[in-house]
């Protein structure tokens, strides 16, 4: 439905929607009701007396039209039915209006008045506060009446509006503290598994709020330590296996030599050397990012560094101005030196590309190498996978520097992507949050 994208996004906003929505409507039907069926009937009978007590004023006055009429009829009205009178000699009736802000009681006073009297009249509901002032056209001049307000129109219903509206601000303050302190460990809820996902440190967090919330919370620190659990094995049987294998290994490296230059002895020492890469890129895969913290870095010359320890040649650095961020310095320089080492494997140039958009960091590998088809850009990212047939052949590797360096871009919270390149070749680039 097209109304759907003006509603709240937030929980917090819809809840106080559910709750103030119905709240509101009641409100204005009783609002409606009072004014239609109780209010403008009180008023109308108030103004219809008053009317027909100035409508027998003009009359009386007609039988005698002499100033001291007008004072008798003054002494008796204004004692007991709050309205004085008084003759302005050669007057006439003011030729301008002013509307009250409620124009329903100016339409309801000049119905009144227009069906008791016969003459022309003027009337103004907003120059006294506490009197509305009434103007009559007679021969003479004008008979002008000065009744009270309470006479009018029911005072009553601003003391209703004044009590709907102070209701209406007292359940919406209820309402919002209430659903605030509902939403908020639902808020903190949302903020830990963010914080988890980054790899940062949660042991502040305990559940609240309702039951369910409270169990949503327990679950989810339920599935923290089985995760945990999970690497933390995961990490020492790789590492178990790693330490096993490098023993044979290291037997074999120095019966190899012992021996004599040969093409076969060369090549063992070769598949030596491969074997150990690759025991390297399964524990460094396995091991993540466990113990270290983030700090803030200057992006600029954190990739300078990088960009010294690699082999010439050495990749070229664009950067537009200088850029902070709260980073694991470790971990992502290790993610960013498997990006330029699989672009130095398979092109000529490198450049690397450090730009920010107010809310997020970007870091661009390009290479002018021939790239990886679309199609094939997600299975690059699997584990172990090595696209030969959209590379060069015969390179040496194990599969594993896309993984690792996609698992550490996601647990700072970005992510990573494989696009076409302005130099011809592949283009990663990394999205890290500000």
């Amino acid at each position: 439905m097209p109304f759907k994208k003006y509603l709240p996004k937030s929980l917090f906003g819809r809840a106080l929607l559910i709750i103030m929505l119905p709240i509101a409507i009641m409100q204005m039907a009783v609002a409606y009701f009072f004014f239609n069926a109780h209010w403008d009937q009180v008023t109308a009978n108030l103004s219809d007396s008053v009317a027909a007590d100035v409508s027998v004023a003009v009359q009386l006055y007609k039988q005698n039209p002499t100033v001291n009429r007008v004072e008798r009829l003054d002494e008796m009205l204004s004692p007991k039915m709050e309205l004085s009178v008084a003759l302005e000699e050669g007057d006439a009736l003011p030729v301008t209006t002013r509307d009250s802000f409620f124009s329903n009681l100016d339409k309801t006073l000049r119905r009144s008045l227009r069906n008791s009297l016969t003459d022309e009249f003027w009337f103004d509901t907003t120059r006294y506060p506490n009197h509305i002032d009434i103007r009559v056209a007679v021969d003479e001049g004008v008979l002008r009446f000065i009744a009270a307000r309470e006479r009018v129109f029911a005072p009553t219903g601003f003391v209703f509006i004044f009590w709907l509206i102070t209701a209406t601000v007292l359940l919406s303050l209820v309402s919002i503290v209430f659903i605030r302190n509902q939403a908020k460990p639902i808020t903190e809820l949302a903020a830990a598994a963010d914080a988890f996902g980054k790899g940062q440190d949660i042991s502040n967090f305990k559940p609240s709020g309702a039951s369910e919330v409270r169990l949503a919370g327990q679950s989810f620190l339920k599935m923290r330590g089985r995760i945990g659990r999970h690497i933390e094995q995961r990490t020492t049987m790789l590492a178990g296996v790693s330490h096993d294998l490098r023993t044979p290994l290291t037997r074999l490296k120095l019966h190899l030599a012992m021996q004599d230059e040969s093409e076969d002895n060369e090549a063992a020492r070769q598949d030596i050397i491969d074997m150990e890469s690759m025991l390297g890129g399964y524990l460094d895969f396995a091991r993540g990012l466990e113990g270290e913290g983030t700090q803030p870095v200057d992006m600029k010359d954190f990739l300078s560094a990088i960009i010294l320890k690699c082999p010439d040649p050495r990749p070229s650095l664009l950067v537009t101005k200088e850029i902070s961020a709260h980073i694991r310095p470790q971990a992502l320089e290790r993610a960013v030196m498997n990006l330029i080492t699989n672009a130095q494997k398979y092109a000529k140039e490198c450049r690397i590309t450090l730009t920010e958009n107010g809310k997020n960091i970007f870091v661009a590998v390009e290479d002018d190498g021939p790239g990886i088809p679309e199609g094939k850009r997600l299975e690059a990212f699997k584990a172990f996978q090595r696209l030969d047939t959209a590379r060069n052949q015969n390179i040496e590797g194990v599969g594993l520097g896309l993984s690792i360096a996609r698992d550490i871009v996601q647990i700072h919270g970005g992510a990573l992507r494989l696009d076409n390149s302005d130099m011809g070749g592949l283009k990663a680039l990394i999205r890290l949050p500000i």
